[in-house]
């Protein structure tokens, strides 16, 4: 099933949230937020993005609420290295992707609209830029978030 799926970032920027770090919301299991976790590790979450650039978009986020990658003890920062890597794995298992962007976005005006540090593992595939896109400014969703999060977790298990 396809599905078609306008981006409106300013919407989601602007709309009502609720009270608290929707990260930590997530790490806690707060019926608050829709909870899209894939895996945990002792310091760090992986969530299937609920509002994903390309099917198979990853955040991982440490349960200890941190908004500086500075502020990640040596410890985490290795296990946040393997954790990729367990994920990278996974995500080609799932999903074969061509290629990833991965990458932070630290503070407002770099992109964060989360005040929770979280890394973004974007899966890229050829020939995403479609019609829609280039008109509209709208991007068809071929993968429900949710229907990631099943294949990502048996992935992720292997």
């Amino acid at each position: 099933m396809e599905y078609f799926f306008n981006f409106d970032k300013i919407s989601y920027l602007k709309g009502k949230r609720p009270d608290g770090c929707i990260l930590c919301l997530i790490r806690d299991g707060s019926a608050e937020v829709e909870r899209l976790v894939a895996a945990e590790t002792a310091s760090f979450v992986v969530s299937v993005n609920l509002y994903p650039y390309n099917p198979g978009h990853l955040i991982l986020f440490p349960k200890r609420h941190v908004v500086d990658i500075r502020e990640l003890s040596p410890g985490e920062r290795l296990e946040l290295d393997r954790l990729v890597d367990r994920c990278l794995a996974a995500l080609d298992e799932s999903h074969g992707p061509a290629g990833y962007n991965i990458g932070y976005n630290m503070g407002l005006v770099a992109g964060a609209s989360i005040d929770h540090l979280h890394l973004h593992i974007i899966p890229r595939y050829p020939r995403e830029i479609g019609i829609s896109e280039l008109i509209a400014g709208a991007r068809v969703l071929v993968e429900d978030p949710r229907n990631t999060l099943v294949r990502f977790k048996e992935a992720f298990k292997a």
